[in-house]
Formats: C-alpha cells, structure tokens, sequence
C-alpha cells in the first residue's frame, strides 16, 4: 500500500510538471526536455558504461542547433532519418539473442542519436508554421500514458500470453492489445479537441505511436537486462529514472514527427 502510494504521488508530479510545462509556455516546454535529456543521458552512460562528458556537449549542441537555430528542412530530415535509422538498427539488437558489445563509438553515436535525436523531435513536434501547438503535444503524451496504464490494468487482469519473457517477462499481448485498444479511444476523444488533425490522422498516429512505444520500451528494458539493473535510476520513487518514464516517448518521437509532416505534406 505504502508503494502504491509513492509511485501515486511521484506519477501525479511527474505529470503536473510535464502538462504544466506546455500550458505555461513554449520555453518551459524546451528548457524542461532539454533537462530530462541530459538526465537520460546520464541514465544511459551508466548503464553502457561509456566514460567521459563529450557525450552532453554534443547533445547540448545538437538540441541547441536543431531547436533555436537550424530552418532548414533538408537539415532536418538528415537529422530525423538517421535517428530513425539508429533506432531501427537498435531493434536488431533488442530482437537478437546473441550476445551484443557496442564499441566506444557506437554508444556514442546510440546516445546521441537514440536519446538525443529522440529528445529533439520529442521538442520540435509541437512548433508548426511558428505556432506552439501545445494540445497536440499534450495530446500525445496522453497517448502514451493511456497505452502504459491500460496496458498494466489488462494485463494484470486479462494477461496469459507473454509478450517476449527474454526482456520482460511480466509484459502480455493481452495487455499490449488492451492498452492500443485503449489509446484509439482516447484517440477519438483528442479528435474532438485537437481539430488541426482529423480523426483517422489522430488513429493513425496513435497506432505509430503504441508500436514505436511499446518497442521503446522492450528496448530499454533490453539495455537493462544487459546491465543487470531494474531501473535506469533512482530519481523517481517508486519509478526509477527519468529514462525509464520516457523509454517510450524518446523511440516514438522521430517516428511520430514523420508521421505529422507526411499528413502536413499530403493536406
């Protein structure tokens, strides 16, 4: 009881300060995904193991040039495919029962591009044609949680079949099916509110979100298992770090911002 009551009362902070960050401004929005990145990078070095601090001067020099700086739409989508390449390639890792040790480099390029480049377009999602479009962010961080919760709740009710007992074996398709049924509810329930996309493109975005996620997710618990750690940190009681509450969000992003500029492209 004692636990639940913890996590409760970390899980409402964790919320208000996210929500409250894009309802107060724009630059709350940036300054505080600009924080929560260099805390998942910290997470994530610990656990690869990869010495040094070059790691944040290049990732504080990526969000700077990407968020305040670079217009350049080409740019951009240099930026974004090669994050999304690097996140495709980490599923052959999370896929793979072999044995896997990344070089020096290799962790470096991972970070940058995985956490960093998730961050970014975590960041860059919600300015379009120089507005904040702050519901639209809010809503796709109400995706996500909807997904995590109804997930946990069918799962824990429902579950019999395992999802994949090698990264994580409490996690069930029933679960999995249970939270992406949820999150096309809520889905319809942002259409309403969130007018500038229509209601297959918020369905459309949910599913690209609940998968991307939900492999996000496996991913990180992959680099865990490696590790030999439960949690990425200790930040959050009854949570762990901050890694691991935006596993999710961070490999769904640059999918995510694709998906929104194929629907401004096609409108």
């Amino acid at each position: 009881m004692k636990e639940i009551l913890r996590r409760s009362i970390t899980g409402a902070i964790y919320v208000v300060l996210l929500m409250g960050s894009v309802f107060l401004s724009s630059d709350a929005f940036d300054f505080l995904f600009m924080v929560f990145g260099l805390a998942c990078l910290y997470e994530f070095k610990r656990i690869v193991r990869l010495k040094g601090y070059h790691i944040f001067i290049a990732y504080l020099a990526l969000w700077w040039a990407f968020i305040y700086l670079v217009q350049n739409p080409t740019l951009i989508i240099v930026l974004m495919l090669f994050t999304i390449t690097v996140d495709l390639a980490l599923l052959v890792f999370l896929f793979s029962r072999k044995a896997k040790e990344f070089g020096k480099i290799q962790k470096f390029i991972i970070a940058v591009l995985y956490i960093g480049g998730g961050c970014i377009f975590l960041t860059m999602i919600p300015y379009k044609q120089n507005n904040f479009a702050k519901f639209l962010i809010a809503g796709i961080f109400i995706l996500i949680w909807v997904n995590d919760t109804f997930a946990y709740l069918v799962g824990r009710t429902l579950g019999r079949t395992k999802l994949y007992t090698a990264v994580s074996p409490k996690k069930t398709i029933e679960g999995s099916v249970g939270g992406f049924i949820f999150a096309l509810v809520a889905a319809y329930v942002l259409s309403r509110y969130e007018t500038s996309l229509t209601l297959f493109e918020w369905m459309i975005l949910a599913t690209v979100i609940v998968i991307a996620g939900s492999l996000g997710d496996l991913l990180e618990s992959k680099f865990k298992r490696v590790a030999g750690v439960k949690d990425s940190g200790a930040i959050l009681p009854g949570h762990g770090g901050i890694w691991d509450r935006l596993d999710s969000l961070i490999f769904a992003a640059p999918f995510a911002y694709l998906v929104l500029n194929i629907f401004s492209y096609v409108s």
